[in-house]
């Protein structure tokens, strides 16, 4: 059993909202509203997207190869960030707090557009630059951002990205390598993205269905969520439990192999039963062969009782953001008795364990103090975060 870090602030922006206050209220709502219609991501017409419609702050006062939306969405959570982080340099120093963040297209929307300016103008936008779609663009820009200057790094596996952060962030504190970490995730809209999982069958022609016998794919989303790690508070950061059954370039292991491991992993790292978890934050894609090991692990791992839920229905799958963003949601309901309700059509999957959806409007019998998040990646790449109070 390790010794717990804690999560002492959050900071989020998604398809919910922009604040925590806002998020929260959607999402126990059950708004959909941040599912629209995009005409021009898919080469072959429209699609539904997770889309953050607020405004975006300017990075003109930042170098060029920081001007992207990826950043854009990073700044707007990171300007809540700001006064905590300020007073956490006077206490530490700069070189003492880490970043550690997850994304999976960074600037490559730039980069998209960039070619197409090349392609029927013969030369790059002045406003370009190579770096904008490095995926370590985004850990510099929360660096330089901040203020902050010890380790620094980007973590791009896929859908895990974000929650693998959290591990390697304890393994950086642990290792007196730093003292606090930022840590976190950020995903941005890009056409790659779109059509690639289109090209894999993935993407659902409508809004998504997670665990519905009628689920056919995900919905692209973005997001930006990140948060502070340090040795005290009152969110307790308890265990990460990481697995890699290496089934599949682009499928789950079919029996949630992978997935069981990493959810045993992150419990027996903190000590805790299975009993001892109040509610799971489902993977949750609505795609046909994730929603399908994953109950099957949760029902092995915690039976059929546990109330569950996916939040990809309301906020879209948000790729190297979705693990921090869903430890997010997952923090906002510590402490209370409201439960996330799991969105969709309500016709369960014979096929499939009968596991405990949260329906609409439920609420706990006692207040929540454990949560499990869940995110499973492309390699079979899987990650389970434990937080508590």
């Amino acid at each position: 059993m390790q010794q717990p870090l804690f999560i002492s602030h959050y900071a989020m922006v998604n398809p919910l909202g922009c604040d925590n206050k806002t998020i929260k209220r959607n999402l126990l709502a059950g708004n959909q509203d941040g599912i629209i219609v995009n005409n021009e991501l898919l080469n072959e017409g429209p699609t539904h997207v997770g889309a953050v419609q607020a405004d975006l702050p300017s990075l003109a006062q930042y170098p060029r190869e920081f001007h992207t939306r990826n950043n854009q969405l990073a700044a707007l959570a990171l300007d809540q960030l700001v006064a905590p982080v300020n007073e956490l340099k006077q206490q530490y120093g700069q070189q003492r707090i880490a970043v550690v963040v997850g994304t999976s297209t960074s600037g490559i929307a730039q980069g998209e557009q960039a070619m197409v300016q090349h392609l029927e103008q013969g030369e790059f936008a002045s406003n370009y630059h190579y770096q904008q779609q490095e995926m370590g663009n985004l850990s510099q820009f929360v660096s330089v951002y901040l203020g902050v200057q010890g380790p620094s790094m980007t973590l791009s596996t896929a859908c895990s990205s974000s929650a693998k952060a959290f591990a390697t962030a304890q393994e950086l504190i642990a290792a007196d390598l730093a003292d606090i970490a930022i840590v976190g995730g950020v995903d941005s809209l890009c056409g790659m993205t779109v059509n690639g999982f289109t090209a894999l069958a993935s993407t659902s022609a409508g809004i998504s269905n997670p665990s519905s016998k009628n689920r056919d794919g995900i919905n692209l989303g973005e997001a930006a969520a990140l948060c502070i790690v340090e040795k005290q508070g009152t969110i307790k950061l308890l265990g990460v439990g990481e697995s890699s059954d290496a089934h599949h370039m682009s499928a789950p292991h079919p029996k949630g192999e992978g997935a069981v491991a990493a959810m045993r992993a992150a419990l027996s790292r903190a000590g805790y039963k299975p009993s001892d978890v109040d509610y799971v934050n489902l993977h949750g894609t609505a795609t046909p062969k994730n929603d399908e090991m994953e109950a099957i692990a949760v029902a092995e791992v915690f039976g059929t009782n546990i109330p569950c839920s996916s939040s990809k229905g309301m906020i879209g799958h948000t790729l190297g953001a979705a693990g921090a963003t869903e430890i997010g949601l997952c923090w906002l309901l510590l402490g209370e008795n409201e439960l996330a309700p799991h969105i969709w059509d309500g016709e369960a999957d014979p096929g499939l364990p009968s596991i405990n959806f949260v329906p609409l409007g439920a609420k706990s019998e006692t207040k929540i103090k454990t949560c499990l998040s869940n995110s499973f990646a492309f390699g079979g790449n899987n990650v389970s975060v434990l937080i508590g109070l």
